[in-house]
């Protein structure tokens, strides 16, 4: 018999065992440790803690590794990476472990952990970094607070568009599995809506598949939206219910039953909403578009093949030098033309503490009040664009400069949005997650322009 060749490895052994540990150097020009030399994360980390000691009820257990975790948070910024591929990163990534401050050690932080702080700084939290990151820029000379535009922008989230029988199959599906990991409370009711989830089932692909024509899908409609109401009733019964049992729950079946309570919230003010819409074919105020993020809303761009987008607005402050200020509105009132115009200036005040120089901004947010306004906080050359045939307020090569720089901010918000930052469908399941998304694109936008400021000026000092 002849022997079969070994498999994987060489065929000629090594003499002494290959290490495992690899030794190597790291550039001094890496952008990774760059950012590690160049950030100040004590000031980071005093940021960090201020937000931790709002949201947490008390400061038992063990404090947390804030310098890794910050450095976590930097890695998903500047490479767009998901929590397990970040603790990848920095588990076997040597200039990722230097950013981290873990050349010294071999623990790592596991992806619950990254998450964990994610979720726990939140929207707010990643603001505060990345206007430290601003403020860095600031005073190395790479950004310039005199000079600023603003503008409002999109962000959309990765739903499918919101129709009403979409929303009502959707609750059919989450409902049933929900309810098959709440907890015994929960298995009565299961048995009782089988049936009703069937029918309504048949429905939905009734409408998808056979309703041609108006009449037919609004009947088809009708009868769903007359077994989800019957279904909703029931759930609000079992959440009563349940709630009176008085039993913890823990895990899946805490989660579970929270998301039960959620869809019943949801759905008692959605089917409102989806009558009014039966009854008069027009989408009525407030419209939930998604059954498992209420919190959405759509806005109206007016855009050539994209007339409305779904998810949340925001508004994008661009220095000079490029750097990046984005605020959320969490609400659809929160952040518009008008008001934006003027509250760019006042956070731009907050920040600094003066208002820039020179601002500028398109006509949506041009009125004689917000002229006013704007140059009562202390601007200097008002570049608001005007509507119709009023006058620019600024003339000759300063509005030449701010036409310019206004139409740079348009750039910044594409950069974030591109594949790069992943500001746009950000891959989050709720409203708070999506404003972390947002902030870190923006975060990730700064670092890079960062690095670059600072290799520029590394070359400059070479050649002098």
């Amino acid at each position: 018999m002849t022997k079969s060749a070994k498999r994987g490895g060489s065929r000629q052994p090594d003499l002494i065992p290959r290490a495992r540990a690899a030794m190597i150097p790291l550039s001094e020009h890496h952008p990774m440790v760059v950012l590690a030399d160049a950030l100040d994360w004590t000031e980071m980390e005093v940021r960090a803690e201020k937000i931790r000691a709002k949201k947490l009820k008390n400061a038992a257990g063990r404090p947390p590794h804030l310098r890794t975790l910050l450095g976590a948070l930097t890695v998903m910024a500047i490479r767009r990476l998901p929590y397990r591929e970040t603790e990848e990163q920095i588990r076997y990534y040597a200039p990722a472990r230097y950013l981290c401050g873990l050349t010294e050690t071999t623990w790592t932080p596991d992806f619950t952990t990254i998450q964990d702080f994610s979720q726990l700084l939140g929207e707010d939290g990643v603001k505060l970094i990345n206007e430290y990151v601003v403020e860095l820029a600031v005073e190395l000379g790479l950004a310039d607070p005199r000079l600023a535009v603003a503008d409002t922008t999109a962000q959309e989230a990765a739903i499918p568009h919101p129709t009403e029988v979409g929303l009502l199959g959707s609750f059919l599906r989450s409902v049933g599995s929900a309810a098959k990991t709440a907890g015994r409370a929960f298995k009565g009711f299961l048995s009782k809506i089988s049936s009703k989830i069937k029918a309504g089932k048949k429905q939905v692909r009734a409408h998808r598949l056979f309703a041609k024509t108006a009449d037919a899908r609004r009947r088809v409609l009708v009868q769903l939206t007359k077994v989800v109401e019957g279904l909703n009733g029931q759930l609000g019964k079992a959440v009563d219910a349940a709630a009176g049992t008085g039993k913890r729950l823990r895990g899946q079946a805490l989660a579970s039953q929270l998301k039960l309570v959620q869809m019943h919230a949801t759905m008692s003010k959605l089917l409102p909403q989806i009558r009014h819409w039966i009854k008069t074919g027009h989408v009525a105020a407030g419209k939930i578009i998604n059954l498992h993020i209420p919190e959405l809303y759509s806005i109206v761009r007016g855009k050539a093949g994209k007339a409305v987008e779904f998810g949340l607005s925001w508004g994008i402050t661009r220095l000079g030098g490029g750097y990046i200020l984005a605020t959320m509105g969490s609400q659809r009132s929160d952040v518009q033309d008008t008001k934006f115009a003027v509250s760019a200036v006042e956070d731009l005040i907050a920040q600094f503490g003066e208002a820039p120089k020179s601002y500028a901004y398109d006509r949506g947010g041009y009125s004689e009040d917000n002229v006013k306004a704007v140059r009562a906080l202390g601007v200097r050359h008002v570049g608001l664009a005007p509507r119709g045939r009023a006058e620019w307020e600024v003339s000759g090569t300063i509005r030449d400069k701010l036409i310019r720089e206004r139409a740079q901010v348009e750039g910044s918000i594409g950069t974030i949005k591109g594949q790069k930052y992943g500001f746009n469908r950000p891959a989050a399941r709720s409203a708070a997650m999506m404003g972390v998304c947002g902030q870190r694109a923006a975060l990730g936008a700064n670092l890079a322009k960062l690095v670059r400021g600072l290799a520029d000026g590394t070359r400059m000092a070479t050649a002098r």
